[in-house]
């Protein structure tokens, strides 16, 4: 066989056309696109750091001044404004798209073990559905399913359960006029900061730590379905670990790919395979 050589290989084709990635291209080539906006490459480092700062002097005068300083219902419609006007819609649909494959993870754990809790409900299909509490009900949502896991013993099922893995049309209000298209990481730094504003500090470090559960997640899929290949996505994240000063943005970036990758290996055990395509040239 002649040996394939390329002078000028392109980083993202790489990526794309990368077998081990288990996501429908489609939603590779989403997530490609919205890593290469102008946003992620020159604002996103400022961003970060300028993010970083003000969440930490929020903490500190907040532990002298211990009070909400804004409601939550303020802090939701700040980020549906936010994501409305200077967000682009393919960022915006793969936020929304997280809640709903988050929830179909934590429902599947519930119909394939003996836990004695109902299945969760929160599954925002419209931008306008993450300003109802989203953020906080999501995080809530993992404690409650950890917390009632607890005498439960983690062994397969007779029959795995794959029922609503699906993900219902979204609608990132792609119709509308942005001021910016600003790329998710970038946009995951300034939302980070009315959050940081209006939780308590104890509230704040209660949702930065649902992050650290991972690992466990990954673990429990691994023993409900007894499949090693959740623990190739693993990456020590220890849940006795308590530390939220930490890049929190770059922390829920990764947290959603976990959740994707762990969701498109429950597909692919359903029989739902996605199929692969021959990478194309990214310009």
């Amino acid at each position: 066989m002649p040996e394939f050589v390329r002078s000028d290989p392109s980083m993202w084709e790489a990526v794309y056309a990368d077998p081990s990635i288990p996501l429908d291209r489609a939603l590779v080539r989403q997530i490609i696109q919205d890593q290469r906006r102008l946003s992620r490459r020159w604002l996103y480092p400022v961003a970060r750091v300028f993010s970083r700062v003000i969440v930490a002097l929020v903490s500190i005068v907040k532990r002298v001044l211990p009070f909400r300083w804004m409601p939550l219902s303020t802090m939701d419609r700040l980020c549906v404004w936010f994501l409305r006007h200077f967000v682009s819609p393919d960022a915006v649909d793969l936020l929304i798209r997280h809640f709903v494959v988050e929830t179909n993870l934590v429902n599947f754990i519930i119909r394939n073990t003996s836990i004695d809790m109902e299945p969760v409900t929160l599954r925002p299909e419209t931008l306008a559905g993450l300003g109802d509490n989203a953020v906080v009900e999501h995080d809530v949502n993992v404690y409650d399913l950890l917390i009632a896991l607890d005498p439960v013993p983690l062994t397969p099922p007779e029959t795995l359960d794959f029922t609503q893995l699906d993900i219902p049309p979204l609608d990132a209000e792609r119709q509308r006029r942005r001021l910016l298209r600003l790329d998710i990481q970038t946009a995951l730094c300034f939302m980070n900061i009315p959050f940081s504003i209006a939780l308590t500090v104890e509230d704040y470090r209660r949702a930065v730590h649902s992050i650290r559960f991972d690992d466990s997640f990954l673990e429990i899929l691994a023993l409900v379905c007894d499949d090693d290949t959740f623990r190739h996505w693993k990456v020590g994240g220890l849940s006795l670990w308590m530390d939220s000063n930490v890049d929190v943005p770059q922390m829920v970036y990764r947290h959603a790919l976990v959740c994707e990758y762990a969701h498109a290996r429950l597909v692919m055990l359903a029989g739902g395979a996605y199929p692969r395509q021959t990478a194309t040239e990214f310009d």
